[in-house]
């Protein structure tokens, strides 16, 4: 479109808007609405930092000195098991086959996936575990990079949550909701703390895919009812990260300029007439996506990474889209000012043949999540950058389907998980929060979902309940009206 057919567009624009009550009015209305931009579940261009309007309460932020300037967030989609994984319970060996008591179910609520079964035969875990690092901290034998870094983590084993399937339960862990349409959590520091790297988006999402596919939506990194620039940017493997970021052939980057030039002049006299908030959310996108055009060639561009680091992340670091490769992107975002760095790995959801799918979920995920540790240690990040690692629930003690000696499945278990945390202030070479024999409930300390979030969003210095956005009438926040600060898990 030449600025002349921009120019009739407005003008269509003025008529339309000018119509009094009538069919324009209806009209305009509906072009409006189809000019907003992608609505949640699209990716858009996000951030470049916070405006006050009437709808915030932005005042003063950070509330308090920061201990985290960034956040990655390395979610395991589809849920790990925390009993072969990190919650060994050894006495379960000798109860292998008997029913789980129901003196520990307590009627507690299960899926259709079981509720079926006859019985919920107890299955332990075929995995050895064993205590390392000065800390002593026990894990299985699935995670030997993680048990050299074991110092450096947090480990939190009694997580629980609502929600027992995972689109409200992985919609929950991320934007503090079960239901879709609120803000995710990267939406909420994008405009409650801005970007540190006007070149870069402030929140940007790298998915892998792990063994088994496990689905995902683009409403996880979505702004909800927060202004559109502060949704997520998805960073796609392969040649074009962004789609349609690169300049046309026969488009030079003047002509691009000069183009962009004209597209704000009647943006910002369209905002002018009518007020529309998202059209500056246009200005600010098409603005971004320019100056992307030369940052991002050069952060997805790792040829001068030493070999020493491209050996600790392991042989798929060279793979794009593989979790190795994001893992090192992440490490690359974070230490060029990117505000919060989302990264989703597929195929934790292992309702039967757990023990060989654990196995290469294992393989793809543990030497990469280690690495980035390290990495950042080695370069100073680890200081201010606050990691964590967690899917969106844990699996039961008993086996879904067929036990054997040698295999089994799990279900969905919200009662108790276990997701490690670590630096930005986080308690290093710790374990928090105890559960029972089965690691079937909490015995002691539990973490709620909104207890995390309280928890994250402190280390970036800001009071959850201080940070809310003003729609339909109420002030919302990411926490709702929940959440505690997790103290025991601060140095």
């Amino acid at each position: 479109m030449n600025s002349i057919e921009m120019a009739q567009m407005l003008n269509r624009r003025h008529f339309l808007s000018r119509a009094g009550l009538g069919l324009g009015s209806m009209a305009f209305s509906s072009l409006l609405a189809s000019e907003r931009g992608p609505a949640i579940g699209e990716t858009t261009i996000g951030s470049a930092g916070p405006k006050l309007s009437d709808s915030t309460s932005l005042s003063g932020l950070p509330h308090f000195p920061a201990k985290a300037k960034r956040v990655i967030y390395l979610f395991q989609s589809g849920a790990p098991s925390q009993l072969d994984l990190f919650d060994n319970k050894p006495t379960l060996h000798a109860r292998h086959g008997i029913d789980l008591p129901d003196s520990v179910r307590m009627g507690q609520r299960i899926t259709t996936m079981t509720s079926g079964q006859k019985s919920f035969p107890v299955a332990p875990s075929i995995f050895k575990f064993a205590r390392h690092g000065q800390s002593a901290i026990e894990l299985s034998d699935l995670l030997p990079h993680t048990a050299k870094i074991v110092d450096d983590i947090c480990v939190i084993r009694s997580m629980q949550t609502e929600a027992i399937n995972h689109d409200p339960a992985i919609t929950f862990m991320q934007t503090g909701s079960q239901l879709a349409g609120r803000p995710s959590m990267g939406a909420w520091l994008a405009y409650g703390l801005g970007s540190m790297n006007q070149d870069l988006p402030a929140f940007v999402v790298l998915l892998s895919r792990g063994r088994t596919d496990q689905p995902l939506y683009d409403r996880l990194w979505g702004s909800g009812f927060l202004p559109t620039r502060y949704q997520g940017v998805k960073l796609r493997g392969g040649k074009e990260p962004v789609l349609f970021l690169a300049n046309p052939a026969g488009c030079s980057k003047q002509t691009r300029r000069e183009m962009l030039d004209e597209i704000d002049a009647l943006n910002n006299l369209h905002h002018a007439e009518t007020g529309d908030p998202e059209t500056l959310t246009r200005v600010a996108q098409y603005e971004l996506a320019y100056r992307m055009q030369m940052s991002v060639p050069e952060l997805t561009d790792v040829s001068s990474e030493p070999k020493s680091v491209l050996d600790l992340y392991g042989p798929d670091v060279l793979k794009p889209g593989s979790y190795a490769a994001n893992c090192l992107l992440a490490r690359r975002l974070a230490e060029r000012g990117t505000r919060f760095i989302q990264l989703y790995h597929m195929g934790w959801d292992q309702h039967g043949n757990l023990p060989e799918q654990i196995r290469m979920q294992c393989h793809d995920t543990d030497q990469a999540s280690a690495a980035l540790i390290i990495d950042l240690k080695q370069r100073g990040l680890l200081d201010d950058t606050l990691v964590i690692w967690g899917g969106e629930f844990g699996r039961t003690v008993y086996s879904q389907g067929q036990l054997s000696a040698t295999n089994y499945g799990r279900d969905h278990h919200p009662r108790c998980f276990t997701i490690w945390m670590a630096g930005a202030g986080i308690r290093p070479g710790h374990t928090y929060g105890e559960t029972d024999d089965f690691s079937y409930n909490i015995t002691r300390d539990p973490v709620e979902v909104y207890d995390l979030n309280a928890t994250i969003l402190n280390q970036l210095g800001v009071d959850h309940t201080r940070l809310t956005y003003k729609f339909q009438g109420r002030n919302f926040r990411l926490t709702d009206v929940h959440g505690h600060v997790v103290k025991g898990i601060l140095a």
